[in-house]
């Protein structure tokens, strides 16, 4: 909605040079000065009448900020109203929310421009229809000039004027705050010069600008956005929000979660924005607020120092001055400003540094934190529900007391049935609170049951208003009976007015419970410190002091100065000092990890006892951090198949219980007219309809699809957060639902099994070449490979001819011997790498290869016996072989060796105890493997298995529809991961093979392989438990509620003990959900059997 509203008056004041320009004729007429300033005041009153009767959201419009007379120097203009374009955040004004303000400085606004608008306006207007492009080939041009000496309207409507009257040009716009004109003309009438010339001639300076692309204001492919939905009580509504979302030109995806209230669209922004998203969940009756994108133009920040109006006009004209910015909305009611700007000409800190420097130092501003937001969002949604649940409490108190105790207190009841006009004291009393209750407080069921009637859906809130209407009005038409025949039958405004206190207790403990399953996320926010320490620096990189930061305010290559017991603000490298980082709450490694010079650090870890100076390399979403929250997001955002039985019984459930209701009513009304039962049965001055329907209401309002809705998304949300504080990132429900089923667990060797830090153990030269010799021609050839055991042999090279101490600073030994090594080293031609067997190169000329059998052997080199034997040895040894030849001549073998990390033995025994079968592949050579799988009781490995075989390996195993497991922590392990059901990848691995995973192991540990899939079952265990218990609790109570049982037990739910037994019926599955979070990771002496003495 857009409003259009009188701005303050525009006050000029200008100076001229004594010899004005022609057409400036008000300097010596005291008479048009006398009537400018009659007129002056006349417009002052207008604009206090104006502002005493407007609604608030009129008066926070922009105002400029020069209030001075008009009159100066014997020179003044007219003042005149203008239109601004008024617009709400978003694109919209709420009318419930008088007290926010945001003005669309980029939209297109009627004679007064606050900003360049204009850039945008042939792309984005209707009327037009014009590109720039389109209006050049149709033989007009457009172009931009600065006009510097506007001060006001009146200013901008005298250039506009000056330009229009030049003959030849099509439009002219100014934007005053920008002191920018933009003029469309012919070229073959008028000039760039006469566009120029026409503007001094009124009085101001003009420049022409050179012409410039807009393509930085476009957006390139497509976002992510965030939005929180209110509104959503069960899996219908969430359907029929999802169906809406994807329904939306421009919406490529759109996936709506119930226990977050959060919605996840990815749109293309060139043909939606997030401003018709929002309106389009709103169309549909539901609320809608827009949290995050993945853009990065957006900044929401928290204003102190804004206290009354004159402030809040101070910090708008700041803004609209400020060079970069494109759009800001201000909310006076929470103090929070929303700046789109342009990241090529403004940066967050640049912007927030502007604000507080033009303001001198009167705002202070500081970055709202996205989640920070969702959290209060969700606290203030229960203090909502808390509100209308003791408000409803409140009244329908003393209607439980007319109703079951005041009958038995002879005073009390004796007021309640005197007789005040048709009725007694005790029925206008009820008639009354219920109608606030059933209207006021209750008004939220007819709203929800409406939208989701609308939307063709049905949901819980539907069942509870056909309830408690159904009770209501049956209630007034027996009084009004009453009134009229004198046959009093007995109303049940209770039973409204207790229903709907029960439900809204019932939502207000729900949304408590819910509040709890996002508690992961919550901790894993509040690790990021809120300010950081920046170390300031001059042109020739010297400290010249500190200055504290808001933590959201860092930018790329900052050196940030860590404090001992702070916690490091963002991922960075140390360049200065020493110290212990506490990374447990990220890794989940207990023991305290040493970061030195040239160490890499995580945001949100704790520095102990040194002082860090860190440079920032990865800020803002880059970070480990966001990355895991993130991922956290995304998995709690996502459906576990499972999921569609409770989306497929949402469909049809309220429409099944509000048929089962009708026949309930049917049923006893005509049997009981029948007289297929006594009517000592019936209620006291109660007939056979007034029995039947009490009967329908209990069924109606009994039965809750909610509990299904909740089973699995709350238990997801639980598990992954679990996962996440005990080092398992789980990436959505489908994943965990998968791991649960798993059978077998296939395990890369090096770097999963293995420690991955491969060592040299054995260097045996096979003819009468030097070592060193040796060494040197080995080290030269490996020295370009990436491999880990490349490394390990290059390692081995430096410490054998430098003679380095291992235990030393290897930042300064490497510093002191690079250059000498690089010196050592022959110079190498045509260096390649081939997968899966070893490196290639030229060396003087001559052929040098080092690697497997299969290397040399492919290449036409034959393997002597005795270097054969001697291989066979180290294989047998757990040791891997490699094989070094030198023009075509096999010239000696070295043994590296790589440890079998710790804890892989006793994983893989625990994996057989669950009933998993391990397997082990590997692109080593065949006695190795088996040596290693001998070491930790793996009985069926794959041996010389290429990196793409590893993939074809996997699907072996799926051939019978086994679900297989991947666990592996290189590049060549991605293929076989994204192939595999469920990819485990070790958090210390590449980032390829991090992407390609389902599941993320923080930890270089093979014990989380136990946990995620321990895990996993237990998740599913409680997911099977709320499904069986919401249907069994819908089964059993229903049948009771409709008083199956009544003609042997005489049993009969009152419909506001069946409202109870719903709202408590949903509160028992989250709890139960809630449960997950007492998760322990299993004990491998547990799992193993073992007795520990």
């Amino acid at each position: 909605m857009t409003l259009s509203t009188p701005t303050s008056l525009f006050y000029c004041q200008r100076d001229f040079p004594t010899s004005t320009k022609p057409g400036f004729l008000y300097k010596d007429s005291i008479f048009q000065s006398l009537c400018i300033h009659l007129l002056s005041q006349t417009f002052s009153l207008i604009r206090h009448i104006l502002i005493y009767i407007s609604p608030p959201e009129y008066l926070y419009i922009y105002r400029t900020y020069i209030h001075s007379c008009l009159v100066v120097r014997g020179f003044a203009m007219a003042p005149t109203f203008k239109d601004l374009q008024l617009t709400g955040v978003g694109g919209r004004v709420s009318g419930g929310d008088r007290d926010s303000l945001a003005i669309d400085v980029g939209g297109d606004l009627e004679d007064v421009r606050l900003l360049d608008s204009y850039e945008d306006g042939y792309d984005n207007s209707d009327d037009s229809g014009k590109s720039r492009q389109g209006l050049e080939e149709g033989g007009t041009k457009r172009i931009q000039v600065k006009v510097t000496g506007m001060t006001c309207a009146a200013c901008s409507n005298s250039v506009e004027g000056a330009l229009m009257s030049l003959n030849g040009v099509i439009s002219a716009s100014v934007a005053l705050l920008q002191h920018k004109a933009d003029v469309v003309f012919d070229p073959n009438l008028v000039k760039e010069d006469d566009v120029k010339n026409a503007i001094e001639d009124a009085g101001f300076e003009a420049e022409i600008l050179q012409e410039k692309t807009s393509s930085r204001t476009k957006p390139q492919g497509t976002l992510v956005g965030q939005f929180t939905i209110g509104g959503m009580t069960c899996a219908a509504c969430v359907n029929s929000v999802e169906g809406i979302l994807r329904k939306l030109p421009g919406v490529k995806r759109a996936i709506v979660a119930l226990p977050t209230s959060l919605g996840e669209v990815e749109y293309d922004p060139l043909i939606i924005s997030k401003e018709e998203i929002v309106t389009a969940i709103e169309d549909a009756g539901f609320e809608a607020t827009f949290v995050q994108s993945s853009e990065q133009d957006k900044i929401i920040l928290g204003v102190v120092g804004v206290s009354n109006e004159l402030d809040a006009q101070t910090l708008e004209a700041i803004l609209c001055n400020l060079k970069g910015v494109r759009q800001f909305g201000f909310n006076r009611a929470s103090r929070e400003l929303d700046v789109l700007f342009d990241t090529e000409i403004l940066g967050p800190r640049s912007l927030v540094d502007a604000l507080v420097t033009e303001s001198s130092g009167r705002f202070q501003m500081h970055v709202k934190n996205p989640y920070t937001r969702m959290v209060s969002q969700d606290q203030e949604e229960s203090s909502k529900m808390y509100r209308l649940f003791t408000s409803s409490l409140f009244l329908s108190f003393p209607i439980f007391l007319m109703r079951f105790i005041c009958p038995h207190i002879p005073l009390l009841y004796a007021l309640l049935l005197r007789r005040c006009g048709p009725f007694q004291m005790g029925d206008w009393l009820s008639w009354i609170l219920v109608t606030i209750i059933q209207f006021g407080i209750g008004k939220r069921f007819y709203v929800a049951a409406f939208r989701a009637l609308r939307n063709g859906s049905t949901n819980m809130d539907v069942l509870v208003a056909l309830g408690t209407t159904a009770s209501y009005f049956y209630s007034v038409y027996a009084l009004l009976y009453g009134a009229i025949t004198g046959f009093w039958s007995p109303t049940y405004f209770e039973t409204s007015a207790m229903l709907i206190t029960f439900v809204l207790l019932g939502k207000y403990l729900e949304s408590l419970a819910k509040g709890k399953t996002s508690d992961a996320i919550k901790k894993l926010v509040e690790l990021v410190p809120a300010t950081a320490l920046l170390i300031v620096k001059d042109k020739g990189g010297k400290n010249v002091g500190e200055r504290e930061i808001d933590a959201l305010l860092i930018q790329p290559g900052d050196v940030l100065k860590v404090l001992p017991g702070t916690k490091v603000p963002v991922d960075g490298i140390v360049e200065w000092g020493s110290s212990h980082v506490n990374e447990s709450m990220v890794t989940g490694e207990s023991a305290p990890v040493l970061k030195e010079v040239d160490s890499l650090v995580i945001g949100g870890t704790i520095n102990f006892h040194g002082v860090l100076h860190v440079r920032a390399t990865k800020i803002g979403s880059d970070t480990v951090l966001s990355q895991i929250i993130s991922l956290v997001e995304t998995a709690q955002m996502s459906k576990a198949p499972i999921q569609k039985f409770a989306d497929y019984v949402a469909s049809i459930f309220v429409p099944m219980v509000i048929a089962l209701s009708f026949m309930t009513l049917l049923g006893w009304y005509v049997s009981g007219s029948l007289g297929a039962y006594p009517d000592e049965w019936l209620p006291e001055n109660g007939n056979h309809f007034v029995f039947a329907l009490m009967f329908s209401i209990s069924v109606v309002v009994i039965a809750c699809p909610c509990a299904l809705g909740l089973a699995t998304p709350t238990a997801v949300m639980v598990a992954t957060g679990v996962g996440a504080n005990n080092g398992v990132l789980i990436k959505g429900g489908d994943a965990l639902e998968r791991a649960q089923k798993v059978k077998y667990v296939i395990f890369d060797k090096t770097g999963t099994l293995t420690q991955g830090k491969a060592t040299v153990t054995t260097v045996k030269v096979f003819t009468e070449m030097d070592r060193g010799d040796f060494l040197r021609f080995l080290a030269s050839a490996e020295a370009s490979s990436e491999h880990p055991l490349g490394k390990a042999i290059l390692e081995y090279a430096r410490h054998f001819q430098f003679f380095e101490d291992p235990n030393a600073n290897k930042d300064s030994q490497h510093h002191n011997n690079d250059s000498a090594m690089s010196e050592w080293l022959l110079d190498v031609l045509d260096f390649s790498a081939i997968p899966g067997r070893g490196v290639g190169c030229y060396i003087d000329g001559k052929q040098v290869l080092v690697g497997n059998r299969s290397l040399l052997t492919e290449n036409g080199i034959t393997i002597p016996t005795d270097v054969e034997d001697f291989v066979v040895d180290l294989e047998e040894n757990a040791k891997t072989g490699i094989l070094v030849a030198y023009d075509m001549q096999l010239i000696g073998v070295v043994g590296v060796a790589d440890p079998l990390k710790r804890e892989a033995a006793v994983v893989v025994e625990g994996l057989k105890k669950m009933g998993i079968r391990p397997i082990m592949v590997t692109g080593d050579n065949w006695r190795t493997a088996k040596a290693v799988a001998k070491e930790v009781d793996i009985d069926d490995i794959r041996a010389e298995v290429m990196p793409a075989g590893k993939a074809d390996v996997i699907r072996s195993f799926q051939k019978d529809g086994s679900i297989v497991a991947m666990v592996g922590d290189g590049i060549n392990d991605s293929p076989a991961l994204a192939a595999a059901d469920v990819g485990i990848a070790i958090g210390a691995g590449t980032d390829i093979a991090i992407e390609a995973a389902d599941y993320v192991l923080m930890r270089n540990s093979l014990e989380d392989v136990i946990t995620a899939i321990d895990l996993s079952r237990k998740t599913f265990t409680r997911i099977r438990l709320n499904y069986v218990f919401a249907m069994a609790y819908n089964v059993i109570s229903i049948p009771i509620a409709a008083g199956v049982l009544f003609p042997w037990t005489k049993i009969k739910l009152p419909p506001w003990v069946a409202g109870a037994c719903m709202a408590l019926s949903s509160i028992s599955v989250v709890c139960s959900s809630l449960l997950l979070r007492r998760y322990k990771k299993p004990r491998l002496t547990t799992i193993l059997e073992i007795t520990v003495e």
